[in-house]
Formats: C-alpha cells, structure tokens, sequence
C-alpha cells in the first residue's frame, strides 16, 4: 500500500444509493477502506458521512482522486471534502496569561497525540513565551488595545496566510475577535471556555462559583462565530466538586476539564471528524 490515508468527509440530502456510490468509487479506483461512519439526521433529511481510506497504488494521488469523484457528488448534491489523513495540521495556537491549555496541547502535539504540527503561537502577553521556547515553537507577542485591534487582527490573519495555517485554536485567548475575522476564520477556529456562563462572568469564575456552592464545573470547546461563545458545540466535560474542596482545587479541577474538552476538539478536528450542521456539529468520534 501507499502509506498515505486519505480522508472522504461529505453531507448531502439523504437518499438511497449513497453508500454504494462512494464504495464503488473507492474499489474502481484500487482503494481499501479503513474506517467508516454515517449518520443521518431525519429531521432534516440530511446524511453525513466519513471514510477513512488507503489507495493500492502508490501513484495514486489526492487530485486525481478528486478529479474522478466529481461526478458522485453531482448526482447526490453532495457538499464534500478530500484530505490527505496522513499530513499533520497547522495549527496556530492563541493564548493570553493562562498556559494550562497551552501546556496541555504542545505536550499532546509534540508526543504524537494529536494531528497537529504547531506552527506558531500568538499571544497578547508575553508572558509564556518560554513555554512556546521549550517546545521549539516560535512566540509571536502581538499586543491588543481597543486603538491596535484592527492592525493587531490585521497581523493575526497575515500569520494565519503566511503559515499556511488550517486551525487557529483559542487556548484562553481573552480577546473578542472582531466579526470580520470570525468570518475568514468560519469552521477553522476553535475556542475554550467554562460552562458556568452567563452566572459567572469575568475575573475567577471558579472562585464564584466555589462561593455559590456549585457542584459541577465544565467546559465547551466550540467553533468561533461572531456570536461570542455561541458557536456550534464540538465537546464539552464535567467533573463535579463537593464541599471538601477549596476554590483553589475546584480551578484545579476546572482547568483539568478545559484541556480535555480541548485537546479532543482539536484531535477531532484535525482528523476530520467534525462535520458543521448549521449551529450544531456531528462527530464521527
């Protein structure tokens, strides 16, 4: 075998003959399956599929394969994706003061854990420059006050062309993206945050709501819209806490949740599992 995968992700009305379709197209073109997933969504009618395959022939390439699939899709109105499953993602990663997502995805990037070549990370602060600096990783300090933030995005998405980037991940960014540069960035940015919103808003949400006596905490990996942290949902954790634990355990706890939500946001994405269903996602896990 060729060594490389490739990845068929695709939506289309739901109706007969789709499976049969795409396999066929796959053992016509000396191609074994190695994964595969569906899912229809009767409400609306919708069917989402991926595969996971490898071609028989080493000269096999993704154009050529592109180039014969185009006919499939016509037929069945499909909206689809080729991808070569076996090139790493550049991902971009943005983080301010707070490096326990930071940590957590350069440690599950540089030990194989994710899909994911690090390209760069993009910070308001500087203050975790020596962490990026550990990993090899270059540290871009980009300031942001309400008068520098339209050539602040301006040099963001500059990064983002430059790199070749195909993710930019949101590790505790604590700045508004402007709605221009949510929409050039649509289904290829993802961002963290506590489940506590909207009861505890700003600074120490895990301390309000230690003094609340809540008993869970969570966090929500989501893509980012101009709707601030409304976009559809591609993972979320709980953990829960009792009365024996301090506020500073229950953040403990609390950050624990938000690298997990994240590092499998990120993983799924950058495996292309996630599927956008207007405001939802499916996840082919």
């Amino acid at each position: 075998m060729s060594g490389t995968r490739w990845v068929l992700t695709l939506t289309c009305p739901d109706q007969p003959g789709i499976v049969h379709a795409v396999a066929a197209f796959l053992l016509e073109h000396d191609c074994t399956i190695v994964e595969s997933q569906q899912f229809i969504e009767r409400e609306a009618g919708k069917f989402f599929m991926r595969v996971e395959f490898e071609a028989l022939d080493p000269h096999t390439t993704v154009d050529h394969l592109r180039a014969d699939f185009t006919g499939v899709p016509e037929r069945f109105s499909m909206e689809w994706r080729l991808t070569d499953g076996s090139r790493p993602q550049r991902v971009l990663i943005m983080v301010s003061r707070f490096g326990h997502c930071l940590n957590d995805l350069l440690f599950r990037a540089h030990n194989g854990a994710l899909n994911a070549d690090v390209a760069a990370v993009v910070s308001n602060h500087a203050d975790l420059r020596y962490l990026a600096e550990t990993y090899g990783i270059p540290y871009h300090h980009v300031p942001v006050t309400p008068e520098t933030r339209p050539a602040a995005e301006k040099e963001l998405f500059g990064l983002v062309e430059d790199l070749e980037v195909d993710l930019v991940v949101l590790a505790r960014y604590m700045q508004i993206l402007s709605p221009e540069l949510c929409k050039k960035l649509e289904g290829r940015a993802i961002n963290i945050h506590h489940s506590m919103l909207p009861s505890f808003k700003g600074a120490r949400p895990y301390y309000q709501a230690h003094a609340k006596g809540v008993k869970l905490v969570g966090a929500t990996a989501h893509y980012v819209t101009p709707d601030l942290d409304e976009g559809p949902i591609i993972e979320q954790e709980v953990a829960r806490i009792d009365h024996s634990m301090t506020a500073a355990e229950a953040t403990t706890l609390g950050r624990d949740v938000e690298c997990l939500a994240l590092s499998r946001a990120v993983r799924w994405h950058c495996e292309n599992r996630v599927l956008l269903h207007g405001k939802r996602t499916v996840v082919f896990r």
